[in-house]
């Protein structure tokens, strides 16, 4: 039976579809929420992503985190991927059937299927120590903002679930405000600082 697609866009922009396989929705799951957040520092392109996956898992079976800590590794910790490029590459190689995933001691490990192994003999000189490879610098207070973005999202979801009517409200408005502040700081409009109504304890 072929695999049903969805009508999402492969995350290069290409008109590719994501298929419904082993590896469940794109989002979810524990793979993909209980791993740390995105990596600072310099970052690498997603072809490179797709060649460093096959070459380790051309040597052995790894999980999804062992994949993203052995390419910090191997590179010195200049190159440290994130589980939202790992994670998407795995599946997009699972489509093409050059992975299979399996369950080992409750963790699912990816390996190469015979047509993988076959794709890596004949494409050696690609795959060839993929973390060496130039990567752009990325600015400290770059980093540092995204984090942070990541931080107040994870904040917000909290809030979401557990806060009340009430609370939700006040967090709307403490978004909104500072959503207004971001695009006058943008303009080089002066910022005046706002105070939010305080969350009902």
């Amino acid at each position: 039976m072929r695999p049903h697609h969805n009508s999402r866009r492969h995350p290069d922009g290409s008109d590719r579809r994501f298929a419904r396989g082993p590896f469940g929705p794109r989002r979810g799951g524990p793979d993909f929420d209980e791993l740390p957040g995105y990596g600072r520092g310099p970052r690498a392109s997603r072809g490179n992503v797709r060649a460093a996956v096959l070459a380790l898992l051309a040597e052995q079976p790894r999980h999804g985190y062992e994949i993203i800590t052995e390419i910090a590794e191997r590179s010195g910790g200049a190159w440290r991927p994130s589980p939202g490029s790992i994670y998407p590459t795995l599946k997009h190689l699972a489509h093409e059937e050059l992975i299979s995933l399996d369950h080992q001691e409750g963790k699912r490990v990816f390996e190469l299927t015979d047509a993988g192994k076959a794709y890596v003999q004949e494409h050696a000189d690609e795959l060839a120590d993929p973390w060496n490879i130039p990567v752009e610098p990325v600015d400290e207070g770059v980093a540092a903002l995204r984090d942070l973005t990541q931080a107040i999202h994870g904040a917000a979801k909290q809030v979401s679930r557990a806060g009340t009517p009430e609370q939700i409200a006040a967090a709307g408005e403490v978004l909104a405000q500072t959503r207004r502040a971001l695009y006058l700081i943008l303009a080089g409009e002066p910022v005046a600082p706002e105070q939010p109504s305080a969350a009902p304890r």
